[in-house]
């Protein structure tokens, strides 16, 4: 016991061992401690950056399909025979679709 006598007052108080117990429970072994939390997250922002990134790629490019759709009348009239499968009054449309592989004999 000669041990125990070394140790200061207030780390043998029972509420300093509580709160240190909590303490280093919550930074290192809880379902959202500090250490892990941290590089979850941070690696779930770096996804989120690259999806933003995808995304305003995708906003621009539509931005610019958009931008030619309305200045080429030619080309918002293919646009619309391919896209939404329009036609003229006096037109017959046929749709021919390609089978997939796996429907071939």
């Amino acid at each position: 016991m000669k041990f125990l006598a070394h140790i200061p007052a207030w780390l043998k108080n029972k509420y300093v061992l509580t709160a240190l117990g909590f303490t280093v429970w919550i930074l290192f072994f809880d379902a959202r401690d500090f250490i892990t939390s941290h590089f979850r997250e941070k690696e779930e922002l770096r996804k989120l950056e690259a999806s933003k990134k995808y995304y305003e790629q995708q906003i621009a490019t539509t931005r610019q399909e958009l931008e030619q759709l309305r200045s080429n009348p030619a080309l918002l009239e293919k646009y619309a025979r391919e896209k939404y499968h329009m036609k003229k009054d006096n037109e017959d449309l046929f749709l021919i679709r390609e089978a997939s592989p796996s429907t071939k004999h």
